[in-house]
């Protein structure tokens, strides 16, 4: 019996600077450079999942708002927002309270992401 189902095995991130968002998204996920092609690099598994982080390296910068993003859960939603920050990251929005709360934040190329209290 063949499993019909796809997983997914990577999230696929387009930048202009491949390498720098790698070290940017390590400090955030927990994941380090794995493998190297021209103009991709693929991470290690984010820890606890069997999925990837890639970054492609694309000629145009971000224009508009993502179609597809990541959320994040952390323990600590106001240090991880932090971090984001103090790596060149940005903190766009605020949403909710208590516990259905979370925080629109973007990597140092403009890519948003959310983070809510892990669970």
């Amino acid at each position: 019996m063949t499993d019909a189902h796809a997983r997914v095995s990577a999230i696929m991130i387009d930048c202009r600077d491949p390498q720098s968002l790698v070290a940017f998204w390590s400090e955030i996920a927990g994941v380090e450079a794995e493998h190297f092609y021209p103009d991709y690099i693929f991470t290690t598994k984010i820890p606890g999942n069997n999925i990837r982080l890639a970054f492609q390296r694309v000629p145009e910068a971000k224009a508009v708002k993502n179609r597809l993003h990541i959320d994040l859960g952390h323990t600590d939603p106001e240090a991880l927002a932090a971090k984001v920050t103090a790596l060149g990251g940005s903190r766009l929005a605020d949403h909710g309270s208590g516990e259905g709360a979370w925080i629109v934040l973007a990597d140092p190329e403009g890519n948003e992401f959310c983070v809510s209290q892990l669970h």
